[in-house]
């Protein structure tokens, strides 16, 4: 196997459908994930799949300071229909000191009122699934991630020095990790079906296509 994308520490707020995802995901690739919602039974349920499962009522800060959430850098509020508790848990993360705090939004009004109180991402799942989120949030690499299907993506990665000074043919991706390179973007400019000859700088950004395993393998030991 691969490097692991390095493991790093989340709490999931909210364990509706949406949340759920995001910690079952988070959990898969190896991190640790808090878990909370104010719901007995969704935290049983999920007890099993998080390092930790909490009852808890995140609009109270004592709470959640009682919980250590200062300690952690990345707070998935995944709150469904209260967009009340959902706005307050935010205001309160972001007073906290929470660095990063990933919102998901019901509406056009929500997502307007998270931007003015400081929450550094919005999602709207029924867009973006929790997967998606997941993956995005745990992988430093990953700029963006397209969802084909269950099984293929569309990835934008940032080329490493590994790759840098190196030509297509060179690196030869499509035959050693069955992933195609689709495009590649330097700044504002974006090379559609790159030449084989063409020589990748690190500013490079690579879109790639693929089956996510390839893509994950490609990640892990191409770059």
């Amino acid at each position: 196997m691969g490097r692991m994308a390095e493991k790093k520490q989340f709490v999931v707020i909210g364990l509706g459908r949406f949340g759920g995802s995001v910690c079952k995901e988070l959990v898969k690739q190896g991190h640790e994930v808090l878990a909370i919602d104010t719901d007995e039974q969704k935290v049983n349920d999920y007890a099993r799949f998080a390092t930790h499962a909490v009852i808890a009522n995140s609009t109270d800060e004592a709470a959640l300071n009682s919980l250590g959430i200062r300690n952690f850098e990345n707070v998935v509020v995944a709150i469904g229909d209260n967009i009340q508790a959902s706005i307050l848990t935010t205001l309160v993360l972001k007073e906290m000191g929470v660095k990063n705090v990933l919102v998901k939004a019901k509406n056009d009004y929500h997502h307007k009122v998270l931007e003015k109180i400081g929450a550094d991402h919005i999602v709207h799942p029924e867009n973006d699934m929790g997967r998606r989120v997941a993956q995005h949030l745990s992988d430093d690499k990953i700029i963006d991630f397209i969802e084909l299907s269950e099984e293929y993506s569309i990835v934008e990665l940032f080329a490493t020095s590994k790759l840098a000074g190196k030509s297509l043919i060179d690196l030869n991706i499509r035959a050693r990790f069955g992933v195609t390179i689709l495009a590649v973007k330097k700044g504002e400019v974006i090379n559609i079906s790159p030449e084989p000859t063409y020589q990748i700088t690190e500013e490079d950004l690579l879109i790639v296509i693929g089956h996510n395993q390839d893509i994950k393998r490609f990640e892990e030991q191409g770059m």
